[in-house]
């Protein structure tokens, strides 16, 4: 029987894998912008648990991919926050 780790590991891959796919259908099919919160927060935790998950099984390549896919993220939504403080700044002068 697996153990509970490997179960939530697992899990926590396929819940990943599953949020960057269906980020990429929302794009696809526009119901998301690119540079909307949802879409980069589902790329942000989707490649997170792909990380954890490659991580547990030494998958170096998918880690790696994943890692700068969460990195990307990562800036995009600093850089959406930051222009939507840049658009409350200049509506407010």
């Amino acid at each position: 029987m697996p153990s509970f780790e490997f179960i939530f590991v697992e899990t926590v891959g396929w819940v990943g894998a599953a949020l960057i796919l269906f980020a990429y259908y929302l794009l696809s099919h526009n119901k998301i912008q690119g540079q909307s919160f949802t879409y980069q927060w589902m790329n942000l935790f989707g490649a997170a648990g792909v990380v954890i998950n490659s991580g547990y099984h030494q998958a170096i390549p998918s880690l790696a991919l994943n890692a700068i896919w969460f990195a990307i993220a990562a800036v995009a939504l600093w850089n959406v926050r930051r222009q939507l403080r840049r658009g409350k700044d200049t509506s407010e002068r």
